[in-house]
């Protein structure tokens, strides 16, 4: 195959006309364009009297490509090199069946993977399936009623199920493509694999995880939902079982190797797991506010007359200020068309999240607004300083929306001159179960609260509009990363304990959904013997 890097295609393009570009940048007739592929899109919106995609694909021609590509000369062309295809072991055997504990996205892959192999991995998830967990998730959102087993942190999908769903990529290296190729068997829309910025959308990604779950368990895996997990059994320094309470029941299963895939609020088990003796450390973090935007106000930012435009779909940014302080403030997880959620799995706290569904078509963009924490920041430096950290803003939150998990709001005019807010102007908040007006410096500390009034001005001066008098901040945003990591050695395994993979964004070793499924892949394949540079 041939590589075009760089070719530049009109909003309005259809397959005939992106093989007529291909054919004559290639010097070939289209007659001799066999296939075309799309390995990359992204929207070019510097010139905004000229939109357009730019494009990488991937063309099959007639005749022998290597010539075409050298006599053409352009670094932009090449013949493409082969990604392998990710190559699964079968035919594993283990004495014990291995136990995965979590099913976010490292808890999936490390799953299906072990299943694929022959292992017959037992997977362990202290929330309930996907269906019943969104059933659970939406009566809090609408009655205030929360189960701390199974909310927006915990449940099949982890908390990258109430999400934009994004799926940052960077370079594609074999195991991120069997995670793209994956999720798009069992459900995700197929531009996952060539989109810039590709997502999946709340909605759909429920739906794939269900399919994740249903192949693990048709390669003889196995799922025990609402199973809390409360010991990691040794022995000689080594894992000898596990053990956990499943519908009222302790129960205990032997076992050599472990995968801990619990994500960043399992704050019950970091404390289980550092008095068992489990080797944990501080890590920074973020804190922060979500802040919300007409979705049309940014689409007109990023795209001008072009806005609306249905190939465009709903504008989406990313900035980041580095302020004279030292700190960093930036967004996260902007979900275009999307809403502000309760996120809490603590009862008497406050946090939130952003979530779309794929068409994203919500009244509001919204997205994160963070602020660095260091080690410098917090009280003591006991490894779960962070947590305690993370908890008391939480508290503070919820006192300042006045309970019942209603969240604190407050104008970002407002904000940035210091005086309460008493009405909406034109954004209203997407928050559910409800918000009471609060300034935001009565539940952050003033560094955070201060670092953001800075921020906003200078992410104004980047994208023009941005500071817009009615947007409306909702506190706190808390849990966009876990504040530990459970140290590990080159094995992957815990620090003196054999046999234990702490895994994935609650062990601080993943940062969304793909690197998550990675890092469990990673991990399965050392439980399988398999070499670290085997792929």
């Amino acid at each position: 195959m041939i590589r075009i890097a760089n070719l530049t295609v009109p909003l309005n393009y259809d397959m005939e006309l992106l093989k007529n570009i291909a054919a004559r940048r290639l010097r070939v007739l289209t007659s001799r364009i066999q296939n075309i592929i799309i390995d990359k899109r992204s929207v070019d919106a510097e010139n905004k009297q000229d939109i357009c995609f730019k494009m990488t694909v991937l063309i099959d021609v007639a005749g022998e490509e290597t010539e075409i590509v050298y006599s053409i000369k352009d670094k932009c062309i090449r013949v493409a090199p082969k990604v392998p295809a990710y190559p699964i072991p079968s035919n594993i055997k283990l004495p014990l069946r291995p136990i995965v504990v979590g099913c976010g996205p490292a808890g999936i892959f490390a799953a299906l993977v072990l299943a694929e192999a022959g292992a017959r991995p037992i997977l362990l998830e202290r929330g309930l399936d996907v269906d019943r967990r969104k059933h659970r998730v939406s009566e809090f959102w609408h009655t205030g009623i929360l189960d701390t087993s199974s909310n927006v942190q915990f449940g099949e999908g982890g908390a990258g199920a109430f999400s934009d769903g994004k799926l940052k990529i960077g370079s594609k290296d074999c195991r991120k493509i069997k995670v793209l190729q994956e999720f798009i068997e069992a459900g995700a829309p197929p531009e996952i694999m060539y989109l810039e910025k590709p997502h999946i959308g709340t909605d759909k990604l429920s739906e794939a995880v269900k399919g994740l779950r249903k192949k693990m368990i048709s390669h003889g895996g196995e799922v025990h939902f609402g199973a809390t997990v409360t010991d990691i059994l040794r022995k000689d320094g080594k894992v000898s079982g596990i053990g956990f309470i499943e519908e009222g029941q302790y129960k205990e299963l032997p076992c050599h190797h472990v995968v801990l895939a619990i994500g960043h609020s399992a704050r019950d088990t970091f404390a289980r797991l550092l008095s068992d003796g489990i080797q944990i450390e501080q890590k920074p973090f973020s804190i922060g506010v979500r802040i919300e935007h007409p979705q049309y106000l940014i689409d007109q930012i990023k795209y001008g007359d072009y806005a609306g435009h249905l190939a465009l779909g709903a504008a989406d940014y990313k900035m980041v200020v580095h302020l004279k302080s030292g700190r960093n403030v930036y967004t996260f997880c902007m979900c275009p068309g999307g809403k502000v959620v309760a996120a809490t799995s603590e009862e008497n706290c406050l946090l939130t999240n952003g979530m779309s569904e794929y068409a994203r078509d919500g009244r509001n963009a919204n997205t994160a607004l963070l602020v660095t924490v260091g080690k410098e920041n917090l009280k003591s430096a006991h490894p779960l300083a962070g947590v305690d950290y993370q908890r008391g803003i939480e508290e503070a939150a919820f006192a300042a929306g006045g309970g019942g998990y209603y969240a604190p709001v407050q104008r970002l005019e407002d904000f940035l001159n210091r005086r309460g807010t008493h009405s909406f102007g034109e954004v209203k908040p997407t928050y559910m179960p409800g918000t009471r007006f609060a300034p935001v410096d009565s539940y952050l500390p003033e560094y955070i609260a201060d670092s953001l009034r800075q921020a906003v001005k200078e992410m104004d001066d980047w994208m023009p509009g941005f500071y817009y008098p009615d947007a409306i901040l909702t506190g706190a945003e808390t849990r966009s990363s876990s504040p530990v990591r459970m140290i590990r050695g080159d094995s992957l395994e815990a620090v003196g304990v054999k046999g234990l993979y702490p895994c994935g964004e609650g062990a601080g070793y993943a940062g969304g959904i793909i690197s998550a499924a990675v890092d469990g892949i990673k991990c399965a394949e050392r439980i399988l013997g398999l070499s670290e540079n085997l792929f």
